[in-house]
């Protein structure tokens, strides 16, 4: 006999119940519910239920919006800069905790393996007597010396001296690399470039590693390259401010600059961060990695934002590997408009 089914005509055996419809098409009756002349047959009644001559049956399932098999999960790989490589390409600070001990356990939660120190003179020691290298395990850690807070060439370059000999005696692995901050003024906390180009120069001379803050002026961002510098950090705005990423269109620029003939340069978004989704949105933009204390530090709850960031880090890096969606100005359906009832 012939009945429509799914708006098809169908020859199908006679006579025949619904629960002997489903057997001939090798369906599972708890995967599909099914109509007869738009009246709905409950499960229980599928044995009992005939199917005549002209019958119009739907036969229905759940499917997924979209189509077509998932793609391959994405192996997030490694960041490498110069000689270094890591699993994890979220990079932290140790500064504006209330306790070393919350430090301690914040970096723990981050997941990092790097952890950026500033070298200093003064406080060696809390007002208990610890230091700070009692709660950092050079041994767990890559450390990665800055020169924070100097705002010369000069200064920055004694400074970055000063931290490959203190590395050097703990037998850690950063005693060949920095980072290198030269500020123009204490206001703004903006880098001074021509004092970092210069200061590049000299170190990457000298057989430094050099991550260099800057701006994200792409053309600054090109010629600290050309000096050897091993990584570009571009800030996502001013350090400590906790705006996010300003300026996505000038990040974009450097990684296309950075990156055209040189795929695996290494370019981390370094200042600014207030929130797991401005580490997410680095990623997403494709940079490699984010360097961030105060996001964790001043959060109130430091040790629950450590856990974001670590997170958003993967999430960002995944996205970015899977390719977003483009944007569109009408809707979409996510659900096939084939199969539709009626």
């Amino acid at each position: 006999m012939i009945i429509t089914l799914n708006g098809e005509q169908r020859e199908v055996p006679a006579p025949i119940t619904v629960a002997g419809l489903l057997r001939e098409l090798k369906l599972r009756p708890e995967h599909v519910a099914v109509e007869i002349n738009s009246g709905l047959v409950t499960r229980s009644r599928h044995d009992e239920t005939p199917i005549v001559p002209g019958d119009i049956l739907e036969v229905v399932t759940l499917v997924g919006g979209g189509g077509g098999p998932p793609p391959p999960a994405l192996d997030p790989g490694t960041l490498t800069i110069g000689s270094h490589t890591f699993q994890s390409r979220l990079l932290v600070g140790t500064g504006k905790y209330t306790t070393l001990e919350l430090m301690r356990d914040c970096l723990d939660a981050s997941g990092a393996e790097v952890v950026t120190v500033a070298v200093r003179r003064e406080r060696l020691f809390d007002r208990e007597g610890r230091s700070l290298l009692d709660f950092l395990d050079p041994k767990r850690y890559t450390i990665l010396p800055n020169t924070a807070g100097c705002f010369s060439a000069e200064e920055a370059l004694r400074t970055a001296r000063l931290g490959r000999e203190l590395l050097s005696g703990l037998e850690n692995p950063g005693a060949d690399w920095v980072k290198l901050e030269v500020l123009a003024d204490t206001k703004t906390l903006l880098p001074d470039p021509v004092a970092t180009l210069e200061a590049t120069r000299v170190l990457v001379a000298e057989g430094f590693q050099v991550l260099c803050y800057t701006s994200d002026d792409p053309i600054m961002a090109r010629r600290l390259k050309a000096a050897g510098a091993a990584s570009v950090m571009p800030a996502g705005s001013p350090i400590g401010s906790g705006q996010g990423i300003l300026n996505p269109n000038n990040l974009r620029i450097i990684l296309e600059d950075l990156k055209g003939d040189d795929p695996d340069y290494p370019v981390i978004v370094d200042a600014g961060v207030g929130t797991a989704s401005d580490v997410t949105l680095a990623m997403e933009l494709g940079c490699d990695g984010v360097l961030l204390n105060t996001g964790i530090a001043g959060a109130k709850d430091p040790l629950r934002m450590a856990h974001a960031m670590r997170l958003a880090i993967e999430a960002g890096r995944l996205a970015a590997g899977a390719g977003r969606i483009p944007k569109k100005l009408y809707a979409t359906a996510s659900s096939p408009t084939e199969g539709t009832i009626g």
